[in-house]
């Protein structure tokens, strides 16, 4: 049976065009550092050993996407300089870290655990990543969920799908 998923095109899915910006290593790196409180350029060098011109293009691809901010500091007798925060664009993103850390978690860390945890603040807790649909259910099994076509589809031609 030919899936239906062939009759819709991919262009325009959110999922590519999230990858776009967050598919390079380095990138979910840098965003890891923040969301740690790493603001500062070479704090963020010193602790992941990232290469200079490849950290200064990942910080400004994400202040020109919107998911970072430049923030002026200046420490005495140096020159002014600037450091790396969220916005509410990036803050949108800690779901996705948290469950990039769940998965790795599980399947990728070594015999002695996580060397990292995410609690909640007012409890202590640990936090992980949950799917709930709109209605607020607990979605317990991924075989739950139904990818359907979004307002934004666009169906394919015919000829162009059924190419093997």
């Amino acid at each position: 049976m030919r899936p239906e998923a062939l009759n819709w095109s991919v262009e325009n899915c959110p999922i590519g065009r999230t990858m776009e910006l967050l598919g390079e290593r380095w990138t979910v790196v840098v965003l890891r550092e923040v969301f740690n409180g790493i603001r500062r350029f070479d704090d963020m060098r010193a602790r992941t050993g990232i290469p200079r011109q490849v950290l200064a293009n990942r910080l400004s691809t994400l202040v020109e996407q919107g998911v970072l901010r430049q923030a002026p500091y200046q420490e005495p007798g140096a020159r002014q300089r600037h450091e790396y925060r969220l916005t509410e664009k990036g803050f949108d993103l800690y779901p996705v870290l948290l469950a990039v850390h769940d998965w790795g978690e599980r399947y990728l860390s070594g015999p002695a655990g996580s060397p990292s945890r995410f609690a909640h603040a007012g409890c202590g807790a640990s936090v992980h990543a949950t799917l709930r649909c709109e209605d607020g259910h607990h979605v317990t099994a991924v075989r739950d969920v139904r990818p359907l076509p979004g307002p934004g589809a666009v169906r394919r031609d015919h000829a162009e799908s059924s190419v093997s």
